[in-house]
């Protein structure tokens, strides 16, 4: 079970975590899909992808002021609603670039408002001494999802180059509705939010949360982290492609990376009681670092697999325990708005890190990418210092 709650309500908090991902990773490349459907000039595609995080960037504080107002369920219920509301709409009038610009960005919304409130009933609901593992669970079903969704696409798109878009589509106002009516199944009491709605929150502004003690430095580490996963999704192919290794191992070596992702964070909590946040958090930050750096070096095709099972162990760890860790520092009744502070951290995290990172490295190839990377994941360590996560 997840902390205080039910086994009920617990897996319909997970399937719901794995369904808004896998409904995000279904619609999004159906989108580019439907965007080279139409010809579209490659300017109009970035344009398409930088839409989805609009609302995330732009909503994330006040999303989280209204989960700690109106409640957990309610916000998922809404994100559900907005989720399923975008499928339908681009699979009856998703034919032009600025329709699929529209839904992409309403996707954007929907998901953070999901995640936030998923987020918001672990935070509220787990006690501290298992608030890692069911982070780490929370965090295994969203990853599962981010797999079965392309699977989906596999499955509907078949052999073909180009799949079928409106079927994708169509499949994701079915798994929008299947979303929709498990938020249903998570009952109105976990919600701490309702309670506070009565009184003011103190502090209720961003900046005044960024000042309490290890916000800032947990938001930093996050965000880091994530841009991290990003530039490794990004780059390994080239990395591959400089060093002569066919797609289907580089395919082959992101799965590997993926799958100890997902196992760190099955283990989370038992690893974390026996060792504590902080030193493992630390021991997280100091194998990506080393996985990183040792990525850059030219090395047989096998021994880079064990690589990329290093750093997934390492990236993995690091997601949820910064969500523990802001969970811990945020003041009474700011919880919601932290974490979504965190999603919006990510969003910037995932637009200037991988800028930055490309422009230092930009004349030492895939490989300079990695060590520069590795720099930076080591930086955050200091980050650490003083911080007391037990």
């Amino acid at each position: 079970m997840i902390g205080e709650l039910g086994r009920r309500t617990s897996t319909a908090l997970l399937v719901h975590s794995a369904l808004i991902q896998a409904v995000t990773f279904l619609v999004r490349p159906a989108a580019t899909y439907r965007a080279l459907e139409l010809d579209v000039p490659g300017f109009a595609l970035g344009l398409l992808a930088a839409s989805y995080a609009v609302f995330p960037l732009l909503l994330a504080v006040p999303t989280g002021g209204l989960v700690d107002r109106l409640g957990e369920r309610r916000l998922m219920a809404i994100g559900s609603a907005v989720v399923l509301s975008c499928s339908a709409f681009l699979l009856l009038w998703g034919s032009s670039i600025v329709a699929l610009v529209i839904g992409t960005a309403l996707l954007g919304a929907g998901q953070l408002a999901c995640v936030v409130g998923q987020q918001a009933v672990v935070a509220n609901n787990a006690v501290s001494s298992r608030m890692d593992s069911a982070l780490g669970y929370l965090t295994f079903a969203a990853s599962l999802g981010q797999a079965l969704g392309p699977l989906a696409i596999s499955l509907v798109g078949g052999a073909s180059i180009r799949p079928d878009t409106q079927a994708i589509f169509l499949l994701s106002v079915v798994m929008g509705l299947v979303l929709f009516a498990t938020t249903f199944v998570v009952p109105a009491h976990v919600s701490a939010g309702r309670k506070k709605a009565s009184g003011p929150v103190p502090g209720g502004n961003a900046v005044s949360l960024l000042k309490a003690p290890g916000v800032a430095r947990a938001l930093a580490t996050s965000a880091t982290v994530l841009a991290v996963v990003d530039l490794t999704m990004v780059y390994l192919p080239a990395l591959g492609a400089d060093r002569g290794l066919t797609a289907a191992t580089v395919g082959a070596m992101l799965t590997v990376r993926a799958v100890f992702s997902m196992v760190s964070r099955l283990l989370l909590g038992t690893v974390s009681r026996r060792i504590g946040r902080m030193r493992l958090l630390v021991v997280s930050l100091a194998l990506s670092t080393a996985a990183l750096a040792a990525a850059a070096v030219p090395m047989p095709a096998w021994l880079l697999f064990g690589v990329m099972a290093v750093l997934g162990l390492g990236l993995g760890i690091g997601q949820p325990l910064t969500m523990s860790w802001l969970s811990a520092q945020a003041p009474t009744g700011q919880r919601g708005r932290a974490l979504a502070l965190r999603l919006a951290g990510n969003r910037v995290g995932q637009v200037v890190l991988p800028s930055a990172i490309g422009v230092v490295a930009a004349g030492l190839g895939a490989g300079g990418v990695f060590l520069a990377s590795a720099v930076v994941v080591g930086g955050t360590l200091l980050l650490l210092r003083g911080v007391q996560l037990d």
